[in-house]
């Protein structure tokens, strides 16, 4: 053990999805929020007042504090690496939202830091600590539909910019739907086949230009100037594969991903939710058979709970920076393949994080 007692906590970056993560680190016994910062400090104070946070202001006000153990960094992609170094150079380990960074060198860097200091890096998505995908894993592990031979992934949608009211940052540096909602299914596959080995992939754009459609800036105009549609193949060590795509350009919304083995095939519930359902197919079945049906113990800050219990209870965490890095590695090979028209060969490696057990309870208090 390395302490006794809740883990205190605080958030930098005071944005639209602080308010998940506030109330559900409140709810977890084994958790104490103590601040929230942000840039500016105005916007930690309103997020603050909103949710009865005590203490608020820039982000010195988490760093310095000196009963915070864990930072929760919530900021702008751009930034995640600079500001988890920032928690590391204060003698923090850190939770960061997705992605882990923007390109290799940064998050190498990061966990290096980390690792001279002695401290942890956990980070997003922590999707596949909730009950669906973590049934997912149990249901594969128990040989239901045989070897598992591929993955087919489909995420499609419009775009953002028909509902978002300032979406422009998902169609440039650090997004897309490559890094805005790749880690999601990226972190789903590595945990069902284990670390991939390379990838093939094209990229394309509907438009260079696109039009906001709702809020205060509707009719507003932004540049495209990263693929709003990619679609890759991906080969995992283990020799299974995966077709993937993921668009901002569809014309019809879909989220469909299906697991094929020796037996039969699997649906899986979206690697963005916590939770879903399971249906199986036989060769010759007509339709889907109900397999399970699963509902969410906890939401966003689910990892951050486990690396403040590992931290108390000296554990390997499950969200690690490793299982992150090889993410980002995926994501960056991706979009080199896509602008190279060849195969990349994914250099990191990592293996599956360890399954929840059967009674984890997040509102227990544990430590």
């Amino acid at each position: 053990m390395t302490g006794k007692g809740p883990v205190g906590v605080g958030i930098i970056g005071a944005g639209v999805i602080s308010g998940t993560y506030i109330e559900n680190l409140k709810s977890f016994a084994d958790v104490e929020l103590l601040a929230i910062a942000d840039l500016y400090p105005e916007i930690a104070a309103a997020k603050a007042a909103e949710y009865g946070v005590a203490l608020h202001g820039a982000n010195d006000v988490v760093l310095n504090h000196p009963d915070i153990e864990l930072v929760i960094n919530l900021t702008p992609p751009a930034v995640h690496t600079e500001v988890c170094g920032s928690a590391i150079a204060a003698g923090k380990h850190v939770w960061s939202e997705k992605p882990l960074g923007l390109n290799r060198e940064s998050g190498k860097a990061l966990l290096e830091a980390a690792e001279a200091a002695g401290l942890r890096v956990g980070c997003a998505p922590d999707t596949f600590l909730g009950s669906g995908l973590q049934a997912v894993n149990g249901v594969l592990a128990g040989g239901v539909i045989g070897r598992p031979l591929s993955a087919l992934f489909l995420m499609q949608q419009p775009g953002p910019d028909l509902w978002h009211p300032n979406p422009a940052f998902l169609f440039q540096e650090g997004a897309g739907p490559l890094f805005d909602i790749g880690p999601y299914y990226f972190t789903a596959a590595v945990q069902m086949f284990g670390p991939v080995e390379s990838v093939a992939a094209v990229g394309s754009k509907a438009r260079e230009r696109r039009t906001i459609h709702a809020g205060p800036k509707a009719g507003e105009e932004f540049d495209v100037t990263v693929p709003s549609q990619t679609t890759a193949l991906v080969r995992f060590e283990s020799g299974q594969a995966l077709t993937l795509v993921l668009s901002f350009d569809s014309a019809v919304p879909r989220i469909l991903l299906e697991v094929t083995g020796t037996e039969a095939s699997l649906e899986i519930p979206d690697p963005n939710m916590f939770d879903g359902e399971i249906r199986l197919r036989r060769p010759g079945g007509e339709d889907w058979e109900p397999l399970e049906s699963t509902v969410a113990k906890s939401q966003r800050g689910t990892g951050a709970l486990d690396i403040a219990r590992a931290i108390r209870q000296d554990r390997p965490h499950r969200a690690t920076g490793a299982l992150a890095y090889h993410v980002l590695d995926i994501m960056v090979s991706i979009a080199e393949a896509s602008e190279s028209g060849q195969v990349v060969a994914v250099q990191s490696t990592v293996q599956p994080s360890e399954p929840l057990p059967a009674d984890w309870d997040p509102l227990a208090a544990t430590v």
